[in-house]
């Protein structure tokens, strides 16, 4: 989705029917209650959708709710399955064993019934969050027109997001995010990609693009991609609330798996590089000195003893995870009549200039 495109079409709900329903439902959790305030945020997500609330009741007297909503089946949602049970248990998971701010959780429904489709409701949190529209890597957003040294602040406390995440939960108490399949974690996670690959193009056209990258993922493949560990799977700074340049609530946590460490590093490193890269693109300046790949590294070996290896396969790998997203929103567009396929079905990736490089081992020259 380019930086200055109108914004994909998301859903298509209608947001008064859903705030009606949720006060009716949440009278069935906490009798008396009322939700009041519903709104539905700009930055509502890609795939699952956000409504943020206050309860209205004694008990409490005010309680403000965030609540993720499983993607509208109608919308051409950006993934398959939405197993919002998964992501609630995730949550909770990662609360009971590190000191990570993650979100209070409240209340599962597994029912599609009351609003639709599965979701859950957790604590919001207040704060502001790099945003994607327009990237926090354009000129004056809130993160660039900070100072180096509150940048610093902010690189080392998000890579400490994922120090203590790898590091805190003991693997039995993650064995339900194990992906399906033969092999170790990481042949499970690029099976699954791969799976979630043919998913995107069927019936539409290949991309030969990604393709060349899941064979250079094969000449790339690490010897020894060492255990497992609770992976956030979307990590970004543009999923975590910050107060100041501290965070203050870690959010989006569907794309959760066992994968070694540095799928984690790679998806935060390249995320980044995504954003300046779409910046200078634009003629701006970006951030080219802000989780600089040997800096989140080098933290990363600092706080938790375990030296990244194996980057060039990983952050090629979150290129091409991007990629595969990057097709399914621009098919999405094309189902909503907002845009028409192009002769070369590569170009509907917004970054398939970078990923070209790095299937060509040319991008980190």
């Amino acid at each position: 989705m380019a930086a200055t495109a109108p914004r994909p079409r998301t859903s298509t709900r209608d947001p008064e029917e859903i705030a009606r329903r949720l006060t009716a439902w949440l009278g069935t959790r906490l009798p008396g209650a009322k939700a009041v305030g519903v709104t539905v945020p700009e930055s509502n997500g890609m795939s699952s959708e956000t409504l943020l609330f206050d309860i209205e009741h004694p008990e409490p007297p005010v309680r403000a709710c965030a609540l993720r909503l499983a993607a509208d089946p109608a919308a051409y949602t950006v993934f398959p399955v939405y197993d919002m049970p998964r992501q609630y248990r995730t949550m909770r998971a990662v609360a009971e064993h590190t000191d990570l701010p993650v979100p209070k959780v409240f209340w599962l429904e597994e029912e599609p019934g009351p609003l639709g489709a599965p979701f859950f409701v957790m604590e919001r949190v207040e704060g502001r969050v790099p945003p994607d529209v327009m990237p926090y890597t354009y000129e004056g957003n809130w993160l660039h027109a900070a100072t180096d040294a509150e940048r610093e602040r902010l690189e080392a406390a998000s890579i400490g997001l994922l120090a203590r995440l790898h590091d805190q939960v003991p693997l039995e108490a993650a064995e339900f995010l194990a992906l399906p399949g033969e092999g170790d974690a990481l042949r499970r996670h690029v099976t699954a990609q791969r799976a979630y690959y043919d998913w995107v193009v069927d019936g539409r056209a290949r991309s030969p693009l990604i393709e060349a990258a899941f064979d250079r993922l094969t000449d790339l493949w690490p010897r020894d991609p060492g255990p497992p560990v609770l992976n956030w799977g979307d990590a970004r700074i543009g999923n975590v609330v910050y107060d100041g340049f501290e965070p203050v609530a870690v959010l989006d946590w569907e794309m959760a798996a066992l994968a070694p460490r540095e799928v984690d590093l790679g998806w935060t490193v390249y995320l980044h590089r995504f954003f300046h890269d779409l910046t200078v693109a634009f003629g701006q300046h970006g951030l080219p000195d802000f989780l600089r790949r040997d800096r989140v590294e080098a933290r990363y070996a600092e706080l938790t003893g375990h030296t990244p290896r194996d980057m060039d396969f990983y952050t090629l790998y979150a290129a091409l995870r991007h990629a595969i997203v990057m097709l399914r929103v621009a098919y999405r567009q094309v189902h909503f009549g907002e845009s028409a396929v192009p002769p070369d079905p590569d170009t509907l990736i917004l970054h398939h200039g970078s990923l070209r490089a790095m299937v060509q081992g040319s991008y980190w020259d």
